[in-house]
């Protein structure tokens, strides 16, 4: 069973009974160029209480959660998996609220916000101007 012949889908690889296929998205087309070390705030604090996009990737970039079909993705169960498991992170974690998300072939899009009672990690950013309080 293929997952999605496609742009940016290669590299067949046999897994049990599946012929998945592994993603390169834009590494071939850019070979890196683009690539930056990391995007994290060198002196930001990830569990203070602010909204954050988050980026799960599969390892290997297989596609592993569904297809494409008509430009529209359609979760297989592994992508349901998914999705449930991304519901369930309040049950987890209660301080945590769910913004929206999307599940794609090989990687998860998602906004999560910290909202803990205040245990002296808010701050300001001055420099910005900006606050998480």
């Amino acid at each position: 069973m293929a997952l999605w012949r496609g742009r940016g889908c290669k590299n067949k690889i046999e897994k049990q009974d599946y012929e998945l296929e592994k993603c390169s998205l834009m590494s071939d087309k850019f070979k890196g160029k683009y690539r930056i070390e990391s995007t994290r705030l060198k002196n930001w604090d990830y569990g203070s209480n602010a909204f954050y996009f988050v980026t799960i990737c599969t390892q290997g970039r297989i596609c592993f959660f569904g297809e494409v079909v008509d430009v529209k993705m359609i979760l297989n169960n592994i992508g349901l998996i998914a999705h449930d498991c991304w519901m369930a992170i309040p049950e987890h974690f209660p301080f945590v609220k769910l913004g929206e998300h999307v599940i794609m072939l090989n990687h998860i899009h998602g906004v999560l916000g910290i909202d803990k009672p205040d245990d002296g990690r808010n701050v300001e950013t001055p420099n910005l101007g900006i606050s998480n309080k």
